[in-house]
């Protein structure tokens, strides 16, 4: 058991909450990478069997999905509130609220038809006045403001959702896996959803019922839910050791395989947090593009997951999840990125010339810092030098809204539709190289409109060959449960309950 258990979660209460927007990353004063397995009063719990299935929330924190903590809240949320769709493990939108929807030859009109017969925990009938209020609630909030950007304007006519965009985007409906709640709920502690469970307090405390207004026609494996009060993800933690929970999300990236015992169970699910190395294009020698483009193909990817990440992420050459029906895997395995040599020569770096450039990287996260000193080390020799530079958050941050800077390495949380246009467009709000290129706002439009397999290879070809970024790979999210309590665990970027009919829960197997 561990001492620091709550280490698995510090990253994920530190993940980027926007698409398209950085958060700080500061670690806790005790770095998870020098986490240690240490006997704790819960070492013996092994032997004391499993009769209920338990989940940990925060005590005093309201489950209202569009503000509540990352975390804990979410995770209880999952099993209370739906979406109009849900996201498989490929990304793609599944209807769950909606029925279907229809679109513009030009996608960039929407209409959304609600299911019928569905009602909120309360008895009333789900409307698509609901649906509107969460998601105008949503477009003003930190969490999901991003993906309200190219939103024109959002009504309700003859009980559809309508929604117009400024921008075609054939994807949109990815976007749109935001949990629904009741009109005018948003400040109760638990806002009426339309999911699978009640949220019941009693003389034995908080717990989660099977609705009986669910709509959907499902048998699901547990009749009740126990609840167990935490004041923080630390104390969840040692719940989930001491065996008085038992299902933990985590970001466990950097903890180098240590932050699981052999009594745990770790099922990783795909993420769209990006890792990425940045370029100012518009600073020498980096101006060209063919020595960018060299230096994005003169690193292992595969060694950074496995060395650095833990195996908890999947390489990627270009930003969009390999898990992706559109992620152009051929072209990733056939492009054929400048030699590093023939870069240099380009940007004038000779024996006689010779270059210093530096990475910059934010000091408060350990396993970056680790990647960027592997990409030093990788990328110098000869004629270049490439150092790291660490600064705090707040130096990190403001070095590269003011443009100095040689490279940077970056984390981004896209959204499901892989639109890049904050990294790669002349106004992209993340775009601190400064890069601009026409054709590649073209392709990246035509992407977006058409969301096919070959817009999507036209598009990463072009950024491959000019390398505005090096994507490094996508990051993965992990669920823990102890070993042999749960079967069929399919998690997936919307929920980790994702396909939750097809679990079986085995008390007889703990």
């Amino acid at each position: 058991m561990t001492r620091r258990f709550g280490a698995l979660l510090c990253a994920l209460a530190l993940a980027l909450t926007l698409a398209g927007c950085w958060a700080a990353d500061e670690p806790d004063e005790e770095d998870s990478a020098f986490w240690q397995e240490e006997s704790s009063g819960a070492e013996n719990t092994q032997d004391t069997p499993i009769t209920a299935f338990a989940l940990p929330y925060l005590q005093g924190v309201g489950l209202d999905p569009v503000t509540c903590p990352d975390g804990m809240q979410q995770t209880l949320g999952a099993l209370l509130y739906e979406g109009l769709f849900t996201l498989d493990e490929s990304f793609a939108p599944q209807g769950v609220l909606c029925s279907h929807y229809d679109r513009s030859d030009d996608c960039t009109a929407f209409t959304f038809y609600l299911r019928e017969g569905v009602r909120f925990s309360d008895g009333s009938d789900l409307t698509a006045a609901d649906v509107l209020a969460t998601l105008r609630r949503a477009a003003q909030s930190e969490r999901y403001g991003a993906r309200f950007a190219d939103v024109a304007s959002m009504r309700v006519s003859n009980g559809a959702l309508l929604i117009t965009l400024t921008r075609a985007n054939s994807a949109f409906p990815a976007l749109l896996d935001i949990p629904i709640i009741k009109s005018g709920s948003e400040k109760s502690a638990v806002p009426p959803g339309t999911g699978p469970y009640l949220y019941v307090t009693d003389g034995e405390g908080a717990h989660l019922q099977r609705s009986g207004e669910w709509w959907q026609d499902k048998v699901l494996p547990l009749a009740r839910i126990e609840l167990r009060a935490a004041k923080d993800a630390d104390t969840a933690s040692y719940l989930f050791a001491s065996r008085e929970v038992h299902l933990l999300t985590a970001d466990l990236t950097g903890s180098a395989g240590k932050l699981h015992s052999a009594n745990t169970l770790l099922t990783d699910y795909a993420g769209t947090a990006m890792l990425y190395l940045g370029f100012n294009t518009q600073r020498a020698p980096l101006s060209s593009a063919l020595l960018r483009s060299a230096i994005a193909g003169s690193f292992d990817r595969a060694t950074v997951v496995s060395g650095y990440l833990a195996g908890h992420a999947e390489e990627a050459r270009f930003p969009i999840s390999p898990r992706s029906a559109v992620y152009p895997a051929l072209l990733a395995q056939t492009f054929a990125a400048p030699a590093l040599a023939a870069g240099l020569a380009d940007a004038g770096i000779t024996e006689d010339r010779p270059r210093t450039l530096t990475i910059l990287v934010n000091e408060n996260d350990s396993f970056k810092v680790s990647i960027a000193e592997y990409l030093s080390r990788t990328l110098s020799g000869g004629a270049l030098t490439v150092t790291v530079r660490t600064l705090p958050w707040a130096d990190y941050l403001t070095a590269l809204e003011s443009g100095i800077f040689d490279l940077y390495l970056g984390e981004v949380r896209l959204t499901a539709d892989w639109n890049v246009s904050a990294l790669v467009r002349s106004d992209g709000a993340l775009n601190y190289g400064r890069y601009a290129d026409e054709q590649c706002d073209a392709l990246l439009d035509a992407f977006l409109a058409d969301g096919s397999l070959p817009a999507a290879e036209a598009l990463c070809r072009c950024l491959a060959e000019n390398a505005p970024i090096a994507p490094i790979a996508f990051k993965s999210l992990s669920v823990l449960t102890p070993k042999g309590l749960v079967e069929g665990l399919a998690p997936t970027v919307s929920s980790p309950f994702y396909g939750f009919e097809g679990w079986t829960v085995r008390f007889d197997k703990t």
